[in-house]
Formats: C-alpha cells, structure tokens, sequence
C-alpha cells in the first residue's frame, strides 16, 4: 500500500515504506508538485513552505524546500515552525504559485502530513489533487531527485501577518482575561504575539502545554474537541478567573472557546462560535456580503444571513469548499472548530485571527455587562433556540458503512423524534453538493449522515430547533435523534 495524495496533500504515520511518511516519500511528492506546477506554466514561481514541530517536520520541510529549489522556483522557507494559518497567508501575500506546510494539524502524535495551498492561498481541490498525485506517480525515485540549499527567510511575513491579524478588532475594550493553551503545538508564541498587538495584555497560558512538543504528553489526543484535552485550559481559567479560555489545535488552525456560566466553564460547539462570529463580521460587512458553511452545519447562519441582508452559501466539508464558496466572503466556518475570519487575507481556517475576533467580540460585550452567552441567547430568542450533536459510529469492517448506507437509502426513516422527515440522498445531487451524504430533515429536526474521509466511522450531525426557544423540547427532541443514530450500529 503507498500512502496517496488526498485531501489538501498527505498525512500518514511517521516511519518507514512507501505507506508513512518519510524523506524519501516527501521528496518524490515535491518532484510531483513541481513537475505539475511546470506543466501549469508556473515555472520559476514563488512556492511558501512552511512547518509545524511534529516529528519529522524539519527533515521533511528541508527536503520540500530543496526539491522547489532545484527545480527552479523561488522558495521562501520560513524561519522556524509556524501556524498554518502563517503559511497560508504568505502564498496570499505573496501571489505564491504555491504552498506547502508540513503538519498532521490535530492528528496523533505519530502522524505527519504535507499540506498543499495554490495560487490565492486556498486547499488544492479536483482535478488538481488527482493531476499532482499522477505527476508524483512518475517522478524519479527519490534519490534521483535533484535537490538544492535553501536559506530561510520570510520573518517580516510572520509581522505582517501580525499586523493583519492586529487590525480585525472592532472595538476600543481590552479589559478582558483570556486563558489560553496551544496543546504542545505551534500556535503559543503567534497567538500571545498577536492578543498583545491587538491590544489584549491579560494572558494566562497554560505552561504545561505551551512549548511545542511532538510527543503530546499532557493529552490522550491533541484535539480540542476530545474529552479532557482541554481539562488543563479549563482549570486555569477557573484559577484566574479568566473571562474567555482559548484552545488551538497542534497547528493553529483551529480555535475552541470556553466560557464561564453559573455552573462552572461551558465549551461552546463550534456551530455555536459560528453564529456568533457570523453575526459580529456581519455588522459591519456591506450589504449582500456573503456568509458560508458546510452541509454538517447547524442551519441557524442562513437564516441569520437573510436577517442580516447578506448572502449564504452551503458547500460540502472541508476548507478547501469553503473559501471557494463565492464572491464577497466575509466569514465562513465548519462545525469542527474551523473559522475564516479574514479571507481577504487567509483563505482558510485561523484559530490565530479567530482568537482575536472571539476576545475582541467578549471585551465589547463584557464593557456593557454581557457575554458571548447572553449574546448567544439573544440570537437564539430572535430565531428559535438550535441545539446540536455529532454521533461517530466506529466500526471495525468498512462494509459496516456501506450496508448501514444502503439500508438508510432503501428503508429510510419516515418520523424522527416524532417528526415527519424526507431523505435527500446528495449523491444524486446533480450539482456541487454531490457526495455519499443523507440528510433528513423535518420543520425542525435535521441528520445528516455520512462516511468519514479519515477514519473507520459513520458520522451523524443531529440539530434541533424550538422556535419558542423553549429549551426541553429541543433537548428531548435530540435526545431521541442521538437514541436513534446509536441505534444504528446494530
């Protein structure tokens, strides 16, 4: 088995053979990508290349840079290990040709991976993907790649980014106490840099988990969103009497908020982010600005968009759908804690620019005596209260997933949580919403259902919505929409 060139690039373990990766392995996928980047008349362009500080990054980051080198483009190697969001703006800033950044993002500690960015700064998508992955397929081996030296540089693209992600507050409030923890990743430095440019000094991070380190050793999973990840932020927000708790993932790419409520620190869903952050961008965006988010997504962004005067785009999972969703993109975000706050800048998701705009949003409300909770409760008086859930299906044979599919699809549920539902099935969806997704939805229940693209589970996205905001009933109601998605394991 070889490990293939997929979504946004690679990402595997860490180890020996053409199914890990490895130097070798990363050379001939650097061969590839220059070989096609060439054949797309790119020659002699501009190629970013960025790291992270997982195991193997350095070896792999110098052995992409030298490939490009040799072949011709003009790398810009950045100094040290970098969020991705860093990355991703330098091949903006830059009108790059390209961009790679070497990370497994929030994956085990044993993976590493090779992210892949084209010209306007956005994930790879088809045919690109498939035509690299063919090029790689023909390169030399890797051996017999030329390679050359590279000296880093691009520290004024870290200020600059800075300096971008500085300016996106919209308020003049600061008096705000933020927790804050990287999960041993590479977000620490950058994150506290550009709290304190925009003007946040009252920064409590968790020491622990600060320095970047490749092992994880403080967390079963370095993840925001699995259980006791965050137990360390939560705790020290508790001892300092923060007003917000910040998590980002290894690579920064993502950012989770926690607040505090009269029964103890609560961690919001990124759905619930989401439309906060949908809601602030809003207001001062120009009318018909266009808001987006995925199929998985809680419904409430469309309908606050139409409120607000603004457009809205559903696309399919993933970033690299998102940030290509249309004209006039102000925000767009997924329900797995993934935000773009400044597509302008950063075509992709940014817990760095994400960080500022949730601590900018919580001083302004904190000024009047509020926080992203009541503000939260307001949006959910204005439109009925949306509760959500994700079931994950683990399964052991992948032909588990097929034959719950293919029940879903020939005996499809006609009540849920007492209900009347209809199936849309997407496959057969003769547009850009075409993939192996059910979405069954009623006046105010909604499942999504489909396979993962990583891992061995059936995922189940449930939402329910009280348009009285009444909060047991669209508890009770999702309570039997996550009875029934367990159920159906068998």
């Amino acid at each position: 088995m070889t490990l293939r060139f997929g979504t946004a690039g690679l990402r595997g373990p860490v180890g020996d053979g053409p199914d890990c990766m490895n130097v070798p392995n990363v050379v001939r996928t650097t061969a590839g990508l220059a070989a096609w980047l060439a054949g797309q008349g790119q020659r002699g362009g501009t190629v970013v290349v960025g790291r992270d500080a997982r195991t193997g990054s350095a070896e792999f980051f110098t052995a992409t840079a030298e490939v490009l080198a040799a072949a011709g483009f003009d790398v810009v190697a950045l100094p040290r290990p970098l969020p991705t969001p860093v990355t991703a703006y330098a091949v903006r800033e830059l009108n790059a040709v390209a961009g790679v950044q070497i990370t497994a993002s929030h994956n085990p500690a044993s993976d590493n991976g090779y992210k892949v960015y084209l010209s306007g700064g956005a994930q790879i998508v088809s045919p690109a993907d498939r035509q690299i992955e063919a090029a790689i397929d023909d390169a030399p081996e890797a051996d017999s790649v030329p390679r050359a030296a590279v000296a880093t540089s691009g520290s004024d693209l870290v200020d600059r980014y800075l300096a971008r992600v500085a300016s996106l507050p919209r308020s003049p409030h600061r008096d705000l106490k933020i927790a804050l923890t990287p999960l041993h990743g590479v977000g620490g430095e950058t994150a506290v840099a550009a709290l304190h440019a925009a003007g946040f000094t009252d920064v409590h991070v968790v020491a622990t988990q600060f320095e970047p380190d490749p092992a994880f050793p403080t967390v079963a999973f370095p993840n925001p969103e699995e259980p006791g990840a965050v137990d360390a932020l939560l705790e020290l927000a508790a001892d300092v009497h923060a007003d917000i708790a910040i998590a980002l993932d290894p690579d920064a790419d993502r950012c989770a908020v926690a607040v505090p409520t009269q029964a103890g620190w609560r961690m919001l869903r990124g759905d619930e982010t989401g439309v906060l952050l949908g809601d602030r961008i809003l207001e001062n965006a120009p009318a018909g600005s266009l808001v987006a988010t995925t199929i998985v997504s809680s419904t409430l962004l469309s309908t606050l968009a139409a409120a607000r005067g603004a457009r809205f785009a559903q696309t399919l999972t993933g970033f690299k759908w998102l940030t290509r969703a249309g004209e006039g993109l102000v925000y767009a975000y997924e329900e797995a804690i993934g935000h773009c706050v400044d597509p302008d800048a950063v075509r992709d998701k940014d817990g760095i620019g994400t960080a500022v705009v949730v601590a900018d949003y919580a001083a302004e409300l904190k000024e009047s005596g509020r926080t992203l909770v009541d503000a939260l409760d307001a949006l959910h008086r204005e439109f009925g209260l949306h509760v959500g859930d994700q079931v994950a299906i683990r399964v052991t044979d992948l032909a588990q997933i097929d034959t719950i599919m293919a029940k879903l699809r020939s005996e499809p549920p006609f009540t849920l949580a007492d209900e009347p539902v209809t199936l849309t099935d997407l496959a057969t969806d003769p547009g850009p919403l075409n993939t192996d997704a059910l979405v069954f939805e009623g006046a105010t229940v909604r499942v999504v259902i489909r396979p993962s693209g990583t891992e061995p589970k059936l995922k189940c996205y449930l939402e329910s919505v009280a348009r009285t905001g009444n909060r047991d009933t669209a508890t009770k109601s999702l309570d039997s929409l996550r009875r029934w998605a367990i159920g159906l394991a068998g």
